[in-house]
């Protein structure tokens, strides 16, 4: 599926060829956005061709998680989003989970992240998800203004992420989604 969201932004389907570009923009957006939040010795290991490499065989594997990429002309893969079945205590549940959503550092403030988003929700709302949930560092205050612009407010929830022996804590945020209209008829 391939979506124009704004004049300059291209949001489609991933495919296994992308796995390069979105470990790319996966990393960088990790050392960004994570600087001073998580331990910097985890983000400097941080290897994009091996971050491709498990891209690849996640990618690959078969599962329900759908993954799209924002393209601009002439830069490529600027951005990259993925949600799913809600994970919980290594259950799936029947709500949606915003897995990750990552844009280039430098295209912050650019659209591709709203541009993402959107067909995320627009997605997720299509496949039936009553509502969507995402996990956040809870001291990540731009992440959480994004989110909350795009409808989403933290339900309470907080649970710790381990980072090279470090707990850093998420707070989960969701948002309700519109059941799709009904055919007219």
């Amino acid at each position: 599926m391939t979506i124009r969201t704004t004049p300059d932004v291209l949001v489609r389907d991933m495919t296994v060829d992308d796995c390069e570009a979105v470990a790319r923009v996966r990393v960088r957006g990790w050392q960004a956005a994570y600087a001073g939040l998580m331990p910097q010795s985890h983000l400097d290991a941080m290897d994009i061709a091996e971050d491709a490499e498990r891209c690849r065989g996640f990618f690959t594997e078969g599962n329900k998680v759908v993954n799209a990429v924002a393209e601009r002309a002439g830069l490529g893969v600027i951005g990259w989003a993925c949600y799913g079945p809600y994970r919980e205590h290594g259950r799936l549940l029947a709500r949606g989970e915003l897995y990750a959503i990552y844009v280039l550092p430098e295209q912050i403030g650019t659209g591709a992240g709203r541009a993402l988003m959107a067909q995320m929700l627009t997605r997720a709302t299509a496949d039936g998800f009553v509502d969507l949930a995402l996990r956040v560092l809870k001291e990540n205050a731009p992440a959480r203004r994004f989110y909350e612009r795009a409808g989403f407010l933290p339900d309470g929830a907080e649970e710790p992420f381990e980072v090279d022996g470090v707990l850093v804590p998420e707070v989960r945020y969701v948002r309700a989604l519109r059941p799709p209209a009904p055919a007219a008829g």
